[in-house]
């Protein structure tokens, strides 16, 4: 009997522990998490096991291996991605490509009609910036800041206001009449049409809603005229979010900055409704006088599926801000044999925090240059899938842009010899101004505060046709037409103890006088209109068609694009309400892109590609009509490039990097320039084939040596020069007659400044434990050359270049750090996350954009990098 129970007990006991041993048997699972759209790999994707802290991330490539038990449930999420859930079993298992969708369910046709580019397939170089990164890494800056780390781009805050910044890609800039790099959000152009330049201010809270950046290098995707010579910088945001949820999140950081954010989202209920909401208040200021701040950002969205194959959207996104800007100022202190200083950097006791025109009125901080504006986008989509092969995306948008940036007329004053409160570096004493107005005999104020005013009304719709044929062929058409009118205007905003302003004009008829010659001898009130008043007309009609060849490894492209582009301008200033002339005629360009290339996968690890195009654009407005007048421009032609590059990429779980090499011939750039002549009359200097050539090549790196550290970066060489002299320059006096001429602009060989030829990137990353990351970046410039100003002092451009072997300033090498610092945690039951940014770790004083008025080496004017600035933010999920 004993040797019967206990053979049972030995049974049994065996039995569960074999049981025990089959129920914590450990799987290896494994996987490659991509983006269902993009096919981009979403790399550090987390793969956690349900109700547990065991967990890994996504590899360069996207792929993931992770050790469980038999029986759990994995779950895949990426910030921004609906999650995916999987079921573990009793056996190793690759779950191969594991696609995660947006939350948003119309993202498909969002990235349609913003031509996104599709890794291993779109043959152009592209770097994508993901949400992740974005909510990391944007602190108190903008999208410019998030860009350093892209090959060929160089971004700069210029005065350090907030939304003031700049970018050039590959040399050509997002700069006023030299715009040069397109920026659409969910494909909406929005650079200025008559200059082309990007106002980041106008959408400074987009980041917030964001769910990515693509930075398209040279020719790009876009299959619409934009300004894109140099790039395009895509901005795709949230549109139809299919869950419910949303976030609240303060920041806090130096100077004063602060900003709370809030953002809810209703999730698509049982009937296709949705509907998000965001909004935010940003305030605060940046490290130099005069710099406060305060924005309010908005974004709302209301969706409908109409049926199972069509669904509407109503998005508006928007921006209501004012800030302190800061003019370029002067590198060096000279000093007069008179003893007069005329401050520069060099001699400020400030350092870099200096501003010239920051003063002090009625016991308050004062600063005129204060720009506000708001421009918001209000946009209606209506996407339809007619059938399994065919389908069409149309949205109709509109704009409405008010504001101005602010300055100071010091009458027989400068800025140099204007009243200060002690030295040359002291704040103004602007009461002093105010006080000698009150006191004036007759009333006028002799110094008062004006607005550089616009306001701008746009309307657009673009409309894509996609279909297929067969089952290699995609072919796509569609329409894109666009109508803007801007008002220009300088108005009063201050009169400083006066009780008008004398608006007594200036100039003969027909010419870039001052104030209105309709009204000659006004007492000018805050408010009134002054010096200039005129308004602009762009249309355009444009329409694009595109077939692309995809089969196994292979992808092909061919697009082709026209545009009928026109123009037309009314001076109320300059003219009599009498004259015919008082509105110009309407100029027409007839322009066009024709643009392929070839994508061809290696293998799982490798591809190479290969794009050509050939684009002509328009001049902007100022090489149109000459000097601020309704004068045309008897020789404008259609701006050319003609671009060419190869790329290859290779990426593993471990190890990935990009390279490309391009060359581009920008030719036919007509440059308009406005002077005063020595007797006091306007006279307006035109040059004819201004031709350069840009090239350089590209590579980006990425290293993970183990699961915890990521390193890598960037570096992008550039030989960016003018290819041949330019000209004719032709000077032609206020009554048309020609009163000078220049044969020849010796540009050849002169390289192109305003941008570093040089430009590198290296980081680190760290995962110290799965709820903490800390990154550390470097970047680096050097070889950039000063901008020689198209216009300035006595058309600087003509003068500086009269010669040949001119050589501008050359701006100092620099590098800048920046650290960077997420945890992860539970919050009262949500989702939580602490984020720090600092920028210019180091504090370092560096040149970051200079101008060279005379083309021999000496700067006329500089931007400074803002000094050391941190920020942090408590951001909570629900």
């Amino acid at each position: 009997m004993r040797k019967y129970l206990l053979s049972l007990f030995i049974s049994v006991f065996t039995m569960c522990a074999t049981l025990a041993q089959v129920a914590n048997a450990q799987v290896h699972i494994t996987g490659k998490v991509i983006d269902t759209i993009t096919r981009e790999p979403l790399v550090g994707a987390t793969i956690v096991v349900k109700g547990t802290t065991t967990a890994t991330t996504a590899s360069l490539d996207g792929s993931f291996k992770i050790k469980v038990e038999s029986g759990s449930t994995l779950v895949v999420t990426f910030v921004g991605y609906v999650p995916q859930i999987f079921h573990v079993g009793d056996a190793d298992k690759n779950l191969g490509t594991v696609l995660l969708s947006s939350n948003s369910s119309n993202m498909k046709e969002v990235t349609i009609t913003a031509d996104v580019a599709i890794d291993r397939k779109t043959p152009v170089a592209v770097t994508t910036i993901s949400q992740e990164f974005i909510e990391e890494h944007i602190g108190n800056g903008d999208i410019p800041n998030l860009l350093i780390g892209v090959p060929g781009v160089y971004a700069t805050d210029q005065g350090g206001g907030y939304g003031d910044q700049r970018v050039s890609i590959r040399g050509f800039s997002s700069k006023s009449n030299n715009g040069n790099v397109a920026y659409t959000v969910n494909g909406i152009p929005v650079n200025d049409p008559e200059t082309g330049a990007v106002y980041w201010s106008d959408f400074s809270g987009i980041t917030d809603v964001a769910r990515s950046i693509q930075v398209q290098r040279g020719i790009g995707a876009s299959k619409i005229i934009v300004p894109a010579f140099g790039g395009t910088i895509n901005v795709t945001t949230r549109t139809t979010d299919q869950q419910a949820g949303g976030f609240v999140s303060e920041g806090i950081g130096s100077d004063g900055w602060n900003k709370t954010a809030v953002m809810v989202s209703t999730g698509l209920d049982k009937n296709g409704w949705a509907a998000t909401f965001e909004g935010s208040r940003t305030q605060g200021a940046y490290p130099f006088d005069g710099s406060n701040f305060k924005g309010y950002d908005y974004f709302f969205n209301l969706s409908k599926i109409l049926t199972p194959n069509q669904t509407i959207s109503l998005t508006l996104i928007g921006t209501q801000q004012t800030h302190g800007a800061r003019l370029e100022q002067p590198l060096n202190q000279t000093v007069s044999a008179t003893g007069v200083v005329t401050p520069g950097y060099t001699g400020a006791p400030q350092g870099t925090a200096w501003n010239n025109y920051y003063g002090v009125k009625d016991g308050k901080d004062y600063n005129p240059d204060n720009n506000f504006y708001s421009e918001p986008i209000l946009s209606i989509n209506h996407d339809w899938t007619i059938n399994s092969k065919s389908s069409l995306s149309t949205v109709l948008y509109g704009m409405l842009g008010d504001g101005g940036g602010g300055y100071f007329n010091f009458g027989t004053s400068t800025i140099t010899t204007v009243k200060r409160l002690g030295g040359a570096y002291s704040p103004i004493d602007y009461t002093s101004l105010e006080t000698a107005n009150a006191a004036s005999a007759t009333g006028a104020s002799s110094t008062f505060g004006y607005a550089a005013h616009s306001h701008t009304d746009w309307v657009g719709l673009r409309s894509t046709y996609r279909t297929t044929l067969g089952k290699y062929i995609d072919l796509s058409a569609g329409l894109d037409l666009r109508y803007y009118v801007g008002d220009h205007y300088e108005n009063i905003t201050d009169l400083m103890g006066g009780n008008y302003v004398s608006g007594t004009r200036t100039g003969a008829e027909g010419t870039d006088g001052t104030n209105d010659i309709n009204n000659p001898n006004q007492e000018l009130g805050v408010g009134s209109k002054y010096s200039y008043f005129n308004r602009d007309f762009v249309e355009t009609e444009g329409a694009f068609a595109q077939a692309e060849y995809s089969k196994d490894n292979f992808s092909i492209f061919l697009t082709a694009t026209g545009s009928e582009q026109a123009y037309k301008r009314t001076d109320f200033f300059n003219y009599l309400d009498s004259d015919p002339n008082q509105t110009s005629r309407w100029v027409n360009f007839t322009t066009y892109q024709v643009k392929g290339g070839a994508n061809y996968n290696l293998n799982e690890n490798m591809n190479v590609f290969a794009n050509v195009g050939y684009l002509t654009k328009p001049p902007y407005v100022a090489g149109i009509f000459e000097g601020f007048t309704n004068s045309i421009n008897q020789n404008p032609v259609a701006e050319k490039l003609f671009d060419y590059e190869l790329g290859y990429n290779f990426k593993t779980s471990f190890f990935s990097a990009k390279f490309d090499a391009y060359r581009t011939s920008y030719n036919d750039r007509t440059l308009s320039i406005s002077q005063v002549d020595p007797q006091g009359g306007q006279d307006i200097t035109n040059i004819s084939g201004v031709n350069a050539m840009y090239q350089g090549l590209e590579l980006e790196l990425n290293y993970r040596p183990v699961q915890q550290i990521l390193v890598g970066g960037m570096v992008s060489v550039q030989d960016n020069y003018y290819t041949a002299n330019a000209g004719p320059a032709t000077i032609t006096d206020q009554t048309g007659q020609i009163v000078g001429t220049q044969k020849e602009i010796f540009l050849k060989n002169q390289k192109v400044g305003d941008a570093p030829q040089g430009t590198a990137q290296a980081f680190a990353n760290f995962t110290i434990v799965s709820q903490l990351k800390i990154g550390v970046s470097c970047n680096y410039y050097w070889n950039n050359l000063a901008y020689v100003p198209v216009a300035g002092p006595l058309s600087s451009f003509v003068s500086s270049y009269s010669a040949a072997n001119v050589h501008p300033y050359h701006v100092p090498d620099y590098a800048l750090w920046k650290t960077n610092a997420t945890y992860k945690f539970k919050m009262a039951g949500f989702d939580a996350e602490l984020i720090g940014t600092v920028n210019n770790l180091l504090n370092t004083k560096a040149i970051t954009d200079a101008e060279d008025y005379s083309g021999t080496g000496t700067p006329g004017a500089v931007y400074y990098q803002l000094g050391r600035t941190f920020t942090t933010t408590l951001k909570m999920r629900f």
